[in-house]
């Protein structure tokens, strides 16, 4: 199934969310409503979310629509890579979600890590920047970028968090069921990538 009427709907989400922002005039304000509300129907139909569910994403926004940032952090330890499994739908993920306001990338993937994980880590390097919509992930909602950064662990032990359930090292070879939404398997195997080449470049999409 294409996904091109779900980006046209999340474009005219956006616009509309510009034209909220900016606009003074009522009737186009009335007009920049009506459109938010004809893009959620659309997301709503391509995506399964709840009406209401999209309904309060969008009108929790404000001001000028950019995409969100996801961080990911990728721990290798005897070649394999650790992933937590999510409670939400019982798969498994690198830690990490969502950049939260005041918190700089690496700051917000140590939290991550260790509200998920358990572990205490350090970030090493940034290892990609990817464009979610340039990769096969399910529908979303919104656009966002996806920032894998090594780090390595200095204290802590493994513990679950209010969004996992377990915590495990998988090899390249032996990839659990992935929470696809997060991160799908072409991207994991070219995080080994450079536990093979320590000096291999950062890939930007």
């Amino acid at each position: 199934m294409s996904h091109k009427w779900l980006e046209w709907a999340k474009r005219m989400q956006a616009l509309s969310q510009a034209g909220l922002t900016f606009s003074k005039d009522v009737y186009d304000i009335e007009r920049y409503e009506e459109l938010r509300s004809i893009s959620a129907e659309i997301i709503e139909d391509y995506t399964g979310l709840e009406m209401q569910k999209i309904k309060d994403l969008f009108t929790n926004e404000t001001g000028y629509q950019t995409p969100k940032v996801d961080v990911r952090g990728v721990v290798f330890k005897d070649d394999k890579i650790l992933m937590v499994r999510e409670k939400i739908d019982n798969r498994w993920s690198l830690p990490g979600g969502f950049c939260d306001i005041g918190y700089s990338p690496a700051e917000n993937i140590v939290k991550e890590l260790k509200e998920e994980s358990g572990y205490d880590a350090v970030p090493v390097k940034l290892l990609t920047l990817l464009d979610m919509n340039k990769h096969p992930h399910p529908p979303q909602p919104y656009h966002y970028y996806k920032l894998f950064i090594q780090c390595e662990i200095v204290g802590g032990h493994a513990s679950t968090g209010i969004e996992t359930k377990d915590i495990n090292f998988f090899s390249k070879y032996n990839l659990p069921n992935l929470s696809t939404g997060r991160n799908i398997e072409s991207q994991i195997k070219t995080l080994f990538e450079f536990l093979k080449e320590p000096n291999k470049e950062a890939i930007l999409d």
